[in-house]
């Protein structure tokens, strides 16, 4: 056993070390996309020169050439960009092990969902990352890959369906974890298997004096692109486990669809933007729409409030009659074992975000929170660990429904 203390350290580390190489590996991607489609075929430029863009930053100018294939003569040095993309994922797989599976009791299994040992999860989430690794790889190679548009409307549904099935095992919030997971897997797989390589053999080609296959060009643009597309919503997804409101919703998959489609509008406005061939506005409409349904699909489909249309037919009088102090007692004896001055429960060293509700004061200090994590959505307790019961949740509903109407 480690002590929690230093488990919530490593914790904090290893997403700070994923944050900065995911910040690196995105900024790079998203530079080179934006130099590609900016580059201008000017007179006077070099035999193979594709085209040139001119830059300014940190008070120096830069002259930036792309080459078709490669340079007359290749330089003595290349930097790759590549470790980026590798240390992104690999501090993401080791954060993702040390929260959802090491602590798959309260990040990943949700017995009402599927009773699982943290070793089945731990299973089945990198079996089923790996797996969409073969089946991604399988679709690009397949003479489905020669049509850009028909891929990405496969894999769009291959997504939804990924989706669905972690919702079948996993709790919403690591549903939405390891579908990014997967998408991240594809992105930084494709750097490791196919661009990186790919670009070493036609600068081995060019080196021994050989012409280089240009379908080694065409794989690696293939893939790149898909990295263009896929990026924005990996970080929504990855983001999204601090909000339940999105993956607690019994929508969740439609709301993924929303989001993937939003997140490659977007990404389709600046790329036509930086190609100069216009701005279409119209993507941030779309994007907005899809976000606006997505926040619709999210309010209508909150399992608390569906949960307490489900309960009894008639509320118990607790519930009916519930008055702040009974909502105290729920949520002390529920809440506070974890969100107390000092937690007792097992591996939680300190109040898990600060929130203390081991108090009357504190409790009533964080209600709004209270009212989205237990009320709105289920997402608290985790997993419903301390087995928080219907009625137990309608007297907190009571309570807060009493404060909204002393508040007007």
């Amino acid at each position: 056993m480690i002590d929690p203390q230093i488990s919530e350290w490593i914790s904090q580390i290893l997403r700070w070390i994923h944050v900065i190489t995911a910040i690196a590996w995105i900024g790079s991607s998203f530079y080179f996309i934006h130099l590609d489609l900016s580059l201008k075929k000017r007179e006077g430029l070099p035999q193979g020169v594709g085209g040139e863009a001119w830059q300014v930053h940190g008070g120096g100018f830069y002259n930036m050439r792309k080459y078709f294939v490669a340079p007359p003569e290749m330089p003595k040095e290349l930097t790759w960009f590549k470790w980026e993309s590798y240390s992104t994922w690999i501090s993401g797989f080791f954060l993702i092990v040390w929260i959802y599976y090491l602590h798959a009791d309260l990040y990943t299994i949700d017995p009402a969902v599927r009773a699982l040992e943290p070793w089945q999860a731990a299973a089945i989430g990198i079996g089923g990352i790996l797996l969409s690794w073969l089946v991604y790889e399988g679709l690009c190679r397949s003479p489905l890959g020669k049509n850009g548009v028909a891929l990405g409307v496969v894999l769009f549904v291959y997504i939804l369906a990924a989706a669905f099935a972690f919702t079948q095992v996993f709790n919403g919030r690591a549903a939405f974890l390891h579908t990014g997971a997967m998408i991240a897997t594809w992105m930084s797989a494709s750097v490791f298997f196919v661009i990186i390589p790919n670009q070493k053999k036609v600068v081995a080609d060019l080196l021994a004096g050989r012409s280089p296959d240009s379908r080694l060009g065409k794989e690696a643009k293939l893939r790149s692109t898909h990295n263009n597309y896929l990026t924005l919503p990996v970080i929504f997804l990855m983001l999204s486990n601090h909000y339940p409101l999105a993956w607690s919703s019994r929508y969740a998959v439609a709301i993924i669809g929303l989001v993937v489609i939003a997140g490659a509008v977007v990404r389709h406005f600046y790329n036509s933007r930086h190609a100069d061939k216009g701005s279409p506005w119209w993507s941030w409409g779309v994007a907005a729409a899809c976000i606006a349904l997505a926040v619709w699909l999210s309010i209508i489909g909150k399992p608390g409030e569906a949960n307490m249309a489900e309960g009894p037919a008639e509320a118990s009088p607790a519930a009916m009659t519930a008055s702040f102090d009974e909502a105290v007692l729920t949520i002390q004896s529920r809440c506070s074992m974890c969100h107390a001055a000092e937690p007792v429960w097992e591996g939680i060293p300190v109040a898990p975000k600060g929130v203390r509700l081991d108090t009357p004061e504190e409790i009533a200090r964080h209600a709004e929170l209270i009212r989205v994590q237990s009320v709105l959505t289920h997402a608290m307790p985790p997993n419903n660990i301390t087995e928080m019961t219907l009625d137990e949740r309608k007297v907190v509903a009571a309570w807060l429904a009493q404060k909204d109407a002393a508040s007007r």
